[in-house]
């Protein structure tokens, strides 16, 4: 919810901090790049020192960060505290999921519980969107745009009294040392590859950025062979390589690679071209993207309780749907004049394609991972996730941008279709690799 609040809220920011259109844009790939660096690492923490208690420090650490956010008098101040809010959420949500398995050992609750946390986003999304529009206009404070943050201050310090109270201290069950400088180097490897996927195709692609996506895959064998060396010499890696020979996370890791290279790519091709193509107005284009969210809550709160029944065919049905509503994006985008009706059904349908698909993804991959491991693999999920996105708007933003920056430039009708029918063929994969995934559970590891 703090990401989509901050996005929509960035123009009131800008104007409030009295920031550059590049300090805006460093409040969102700071706390992008401080949350996808350490999901791995905060993951595995939680095994190593108790659950509860990284997550109540990361819930702490966060709430102070959102209030220096809330209070920064410089763009400077501001990205720093966004760093800090996205390292500390990186230790806080990885113990969220690997409380599911302490709290439903039942294996049929289980999955409908990671179906409910999966339906969070989505809910979240669209209470983010509303209030990022909202808040910077009330006048609650001067600066109403602080508002934005300080309002989860009163939320994590209820989350931390709460957590302290009832979350159960369970006893670590992983022995020997963490892996600091496995996780050293795993940070690294991610904020090489992240960061210039985030700013490369804004600045269209320098040197350096190539250079550092190199290096990236340099330091990312590096790190391997680092994994490797700590089994063979008995000590504990920081991913336990083992968890790559289950076939429900490997099948669940790949389908939603897929899935989340359309996933932000879609907001981002359909902004531009609502508002710069089509002429709409940015508090429309909201509305509009308000509509996919409400479709998305709808289809997340009616098939998330049929995923532990129903299994892949609820995620293929989605995958589906989704392909059909980008197939009406393209007919009716490219109307001469489009009735609003319009915009607004084939926005909703795509959002129950999403809410339809998007909970079960997360209950996919992790459904037979045994409880010890639950922190590190969620951890490993929320990165994929965080780097495929960044990878789609590079790849299918690029393609989009190189269709209406070309020496023949295409007009916006064409350098969408281009853009959208990538997406549709990553979701026709994800229904093809659905549909051939088997039915039965397989073994989880020992």
């Amino acid at each position: 919810m703090d990401l989509f609040i901050v996005n929509v809220a960035l123009p009131s920011i800008k104007t409030g901090i009295k920031g550059t259109d590049a300090d805006m844009q460093l409040v969102i790939v700071m706390y992008i790049i401080g949350y996808a660096s350490f999901l791995i690492t905060g993951g595995r923490a939680g095994e190593y020192f108790g659950k509860k208690k990284v997550f109540l420090t990361g819930m702490l650490i966060f709430t102070i960060a959102s209030l220096s956010c809330g209070l920064a008098q410089s763009a400077v101040q501001l990205n720093i505290a966004r760093f800090i809010q996205g390292i500390s959420a990186a230790f806080m949500v990885p113990q969220g999921i690997a409380f599911i398995p302490d709290l439903f050992p039942d294996p049929t609750k289980r999955t409908k519980m990671l179906g409910v946390y999966g339906s969070i986003a989505g809910i979240a999304s669209v209470a983010g969107q509303f209030l990022g529009g909202l808040i910077p206009d009330l006048e609650i404070i001067p600066q109403g745009w602080r508002l934005v943050f300080l309002i989860n201050v009163p939320i994590g310090l209820t989350a931390v009294v709460l957590g302290f109270k009832y979350l159960k201290a369970l006893p670590v069950k992983t022995n020997g040392k963490f892996d600091f400088t496995g996780s050293l180097l795993l940070v690294l490897t991610l904020t090489t590859l992240i960061y210039p996927l985030i700013q490369g195709r804004e600045l269209n692609w320098p040197v350096w950025s190539i250079l550092l996506l190199f290096l990236s895959v340099v330091l990312l064998l590096v790190f391997i062979y680092y994994q490797r060396l700590n089994i063979r010499m008995g000590k504990s890696p920081l991913i336990s390589l083992s968890l790559f020979k289950n076939f429900d996370f490997r099948m669940g890791l790949l389908i939603s690679l897929l899935y989340y290279l359309v996933q932000d790519s879609y907001f981002l091709i359909n902004t531009v071209n609502l508002q710069n193509g089509m002429g709409v107005s940015s508090a429309c284009t909201g509305m509009y993207f308000v509509c996919q969210g409400v479709g998305y809550v709808v289809a997340s709160v009616f098939f998330t309780p049929l995923v532990a029944r129903y299994g892949k065919s609820v995620s293929l049905t989605g995958s589906l749907i989704m392909i059909l509503a980008l197939v009406f994006h393209l007919i009716i985008f490219n109307l001469n004049e489009v009735p609003q009706l319009y915009i607004i059904l084939v926005l909703f349908t795509y959002g129950v394609g999403c809410g339809t698909i998007l909970p079960s993804l997360m209950t996919l991959a992790l459904k037979s991972i045994p409880e010890k491991m639950m922190g590190a693999s969620s951890g490993i999920y929320l990165t994929l996730q965080q780097v495929s996105v960044a990878f789609g708007v590079a790849v299918v933003g690029g393609v989009f941008f190189n269709q209406l920056q070309s020496p023949l430039a295409a007009p916006y009708p064409v350098a969408y279709q281009w853009a959208t029918l990538l997406n549709i063929g990553f979701l026709v994969v994800v229904s093809v690799l659905l549909f051939l995934a088997p039915k039965t559970k397989h073994t989880s590891l020992s």
